[in-house]
């Protein structure tokens, strides 16, 4: 299932939390080769998991983590603006209408449909909280990807050469964008409306939003 879960409430979950810092250094670190540093815990963590980012992870049946994604509001700091924005052609991009998204990451048993079922909670959760677009740096190599999963981006930059082309993409949140990635995912729009209501009462949206 689908748990969309802030850094703060982590702890109530240890073994969600484990085993998704250890697939990002699994991914990132030792698969990938990214310049990331990995905790004597074995957790790949950076300075942006340090400021309450709120993740959207596939939870397995046995409490492990299957994928997830990390989520923050471009109107406080972000990746993109600190260390890409030589893609942007130096433009900053900052609104409460989009919200970034980095870490992507699967675990390495992840099944197929994990990615889109990703996709899909990120796309519940933008339209539940009123944004417009998704704001995102990926490897230009999965742009189609995203186009098969139902959701391609507009590219607005792209650097780098071969396999290591990177681009900045924003993606539109938009309930005909939510029923494309559904169909793809296989999970109906019913099915991730209940994931996000279990992990968001009304009230603590609303006090999340207002702090």
């Amino acid at each position: 299932m689908i748990r969309f879960i802030y850094a703060d409430q982590l702890s109530q979950r240890p073994v969600l939390a484990d085993s998704m810092f250890k697939d990002r250094a699994s991914q990132f670190k030792h698969r990938l080769d990214w310049e990331v540093s990995v905790d004597d815990n074995g957790w790949e963590v950076d300075q942006y998991d340090t400021m309450n980012p709120l993740y959207i992870v596939w939870e397995n049946a046995d409490g492990t983590h299957g994928g997830s994604v990390r989520i923050m509001p471009t109107t406080g700091r972000i990746m993109t603006n600190e260390h890409f924005l030589h893609l942007t052609g130096g433009v900053r991009i900052a609104s409460p209408l989009i919200w970034e998204c980095t870490r992507f990451c699967l675990s390495p048993d992840a099944g197929p449909g994990v990615a889109a079922a990703l996709l899909a909670g990120g796309t519940e959760l933008g339209l539940r909280f009123g944004l417009e677009q998704a704001l995102g740096v990926v490897y230009a190599r999965s742009i189609p990807l995203y186009r098969r999963i139902g959701c391609p981006p507009d590219i607005i930059g792209t650097g780098g050469e071969g396999r290591d082309r990177i681009s900045v993409g924003l993606w539109p949140v938009s309930v005909e964008a939510r029923a494309a990635i559904s169909a793809k995912s296989g999970i109906p729009v019913s099915v991730m409306q209940r994931w996000f209501d279990a992990s968001f009462p009304r009230t603590a949206v609303s006090h999340r939003l207002a702090a």
